[in-house]
């Protein structure tokens, strides 16, 4: 970057690496919203997509304890109750562990994470330490892959009750819930990272934060593709369709 953007133009910035990047695009998704994926297929997606949502509060904690604005704190804590629950109130990840069960999965084998592919972990952990070790500012810009999941959302909703058995209420109560969630958040985040990046090298670090989080999300669903649809090589360990599907 060699001049300082103002609001508008960091903002649209933002939203291109989006239309660029963001795992939506993806061969794997096409496949699994499209109808074309194997049962055996949804079931590895479910299994190791777990791995980043059980990540999200960790991430989120870790987070919190750099943030010194109280606003910022309830605003923000506000998101790992989402994802973990409260007292009689269901969070993200059980209706995750739900989806999971619609699909024949164990939720314990899920939980346990023992069969997720090994960047699956990796990836996820790799989101985890930079929120954790990189400043406020790119950890919450990092988040702002939001922006883009509405949309993907829906069409995920849309091909998984057009093509699968198993999709009803309960199983796409995660997808249905982050329709409300996320737009809410994002807007949080997008007009704080807006006001604090006022500087050419806030500015870069906030898009080069951006761009991480979105190959984070890219690389996982190279590995499915990779280990699930072609060439089809599993790792020791990782689960295998083919010895438990129908």
């Amino acid at each position: 970057m060699s001049r300082l953007l103002s609001r508008t133009d960091l903002e649209a910035r933002l939203r291109a690496i989006g239309e660029e990047r963001y795992h939506d695009k993806h061969p794997f998704h096409k496949l699994l919203h499209g109808g074309g994926a194997t049962l055996g297929q949804v079931r590895a997606w479910v299994l190791n997509r777990y791995c980043y949502q059980s990540a999200i509060p960790r991430k989120d904690a870790a987070l919190l304890s750099k943030a010194e604005d109280p606003d910022l704190r309830r605003e923000w804590r506000r998101r790992i109750e989402d994802h973990d629950g409260g007292e009689g109130r269901e969070g993200g990840i059980e209706r995750w562990l739900k989806l999971a069960e619609g699909v024949g999965l164990d939720r314990d084998y899920v939980a346990s994470m023992e069969g997720a592919l090994p960047i699956s972990k990796f990836a996820t952990e790799a989101y985890v330490h930079f929120v954790r070790d990189q400043p406020l500012l790119d950890g919450i810009a990092s988040s702002l892959t939001e922006l883009f999941a509405p949309t993907i959302h829906r069409e995920r909703i849309a091909g998984l009750l057009e093509h699968y058995d198993f999709a009803n209420d309960t199983t796409l109560a995660y997808f249905r819930k982050r329709l409300d969630q996320a737009p809410r958040d994002v807007e949080f985040g997008l007009a704080w990272v807006l006001d604090a990046a006022t500087t050419i090298d806030r500015q870069q670090a906030v898009i080069s934060a951006l761009y991480f989080k979105c190959n984070v999300l890219w690389a996982q669903l190279d590995a499915l593709y990779y280990a699930y649809v072609t060439p089809g090589f599993i790792p020791p360990g990782a689960y295998d369709p083919g010895a438990s599907d129908e």
